[in-house]
């Protein structure tokens, strides 16, 4: 989704640079052939820019806005959740292990025999 999410900005990004060529070459030609001034198209232009970065801007806040609302509704696990989780489990893991070979170690030295494996008995 995340991915999706970029590709759709970029491409949004790349229409806009687009647009803004077209719209400077099209003003161009109309200075071009007088039927606007060089300064009312810079004007046009600075203002077409500051439009176009309110935009992003506003855009940028609505993005991050969805998407604190979508992490509120979807249960996503934070990466520092997920390193904490994966360090307990190892420590379990770790203590388990410790607790068969102390459980076989005793059962071996009172006579018993250890299990083999963990296959079923035949």
């Amino acid at each position: 989704m995340l991915e999706t999410l970029k590709k759709t900005i970029y491409a949004g990004i790349g229409a806009a640079v687009f647009s803004k060529d077209a719209v400077e070459s099209a003003l161009s030609d109309l200075v071009k052939k007088g039927k606007l001034t060089a300064d009312d198209a810079k004007e046009f232009i600075e203002k077409a820019a500051s439009r176009g970065e309110e935009t992003i801007s506003q855009t940028k806040c609505d993005i991050s806005s969805k998407a604190s609302e979508l992490a509120q509704k979807w249960p996503f696990v934070k990466i520092d959740q997920l390193n904490a989780l994966e360090a307990r489990v190892a420590a379990l893991e770790a203590k388990a292990a410790e607790c068969e070979c102390d459980c076989s170690a005793e059962e071996c030295a009172e006579g018993e025999t250890a299990p083999a494996s963990d296959a079923p008995a035949e």
